[in-house]
């Protein structure tokens, strides 16, 4: 049986559930999402990284705090949120924090927040 991904489907659950997990590990880690300076996203559509974004950050994200690639590279799996961080840090001060996360097959999302030293 050939496998049919359902993108609706998936930008509907996939979209909250990586808000969520976001906004969860900063509740944990006792960081208000404004205290973000970038969100470095998996980068496989930009509107889907914008609602993310936008629901992290409870307002409309500006290009420089989530970056895009796509325009560039376009979709490269998991190698997205890893390429827009390269590319996008160097103007990261000391202090400054930010989230990479990366979401994709089966459902699995993981990020990590960093903070500049």
């Amino acid at each position: 049986k050939l496998f049919v991904q359902e993108g609706r489907k998936v930008f509907r659950e996939v979209c909250p559930a990586v808000a969520e997990q976001i906004t969860g590990q900063l509740a944990e880690l006792n960081i208000a999402p404004d205290a973000l300076k970038r969100i470095w996203l998996h980068q496989a559509n930009r509107n889907m990284n914008d609602l993310i974004a936008r629901k992290v950050l409870g307002r409309e994200p500006s290009d420089q705090e989530s970056p895009t690639i796509l325009d560039e590279y376009a979709n490269t799996s998991s190698a997205g949120s890893i390429i827009a961080f390269k590319k996008h840090n160097e103007d990261f001060a000391p202090g400054d924090l930010g989230v990479l996360s990366s979401f994709g097959a089966g459902y699995s999302i993981g990020s990590i927040v960093l903070k500049r030293i």
